[in-house]
């Protein structure tokens, strides 16, 4: 499993790490861990231990946690499908022109310390 490097200026610091802890729990880790809880309810179905009821929900949580990414995405397409296209964004280009600024050692509050009787 390789960690993602954040690209410099097209992500944030936060969305990189959310990329790389999805990766982590829908990687790797995830399968082993659903490869191990359905052999072992698998087995503890077959030795009559747990009912067979349980046991499908194990197996079902463990199709959906690895089957979120496609879930998700399908809703996500059905929803967009449903909501109208967003208009275009309207670009604001500034037409008057400024006054200069004052220069950099200018200080409006200068004499305001001065005591005057």
């Amino acid at each position: 499993m390789s960690i993602p490097l954040t690209p410099v200026g097209s992500e944030s610091a936060l969305a990189a790490s959310i990329a790389w802890i999805n990766g982590l729990l829908l990687g790797s880790l995830a399968t082993g861990l659903c490869v191990l809880g359905v052999s072992l309810v698998g087995f503890l179905m077959l030795m009559g231990q747990i009912p067979i009821r349980h046991g499908m929900r194990v197996i079902l949580g463990c199709f959906v946690l690895l089957g979120a990414p496609v879930i998700a995405a399908g809703l996500a397409g059905a929803w967009q499908s449903a909501s109208p296209p967003a208009p275009d964004p309207e670009v604001y280009v500034p037409t008057e022109v400024r006054e200069p600024l004052p220069p950099a050692d200018y200080d409006p509050y200068a004499g305001a310390s001065l005591r005057r009787e």
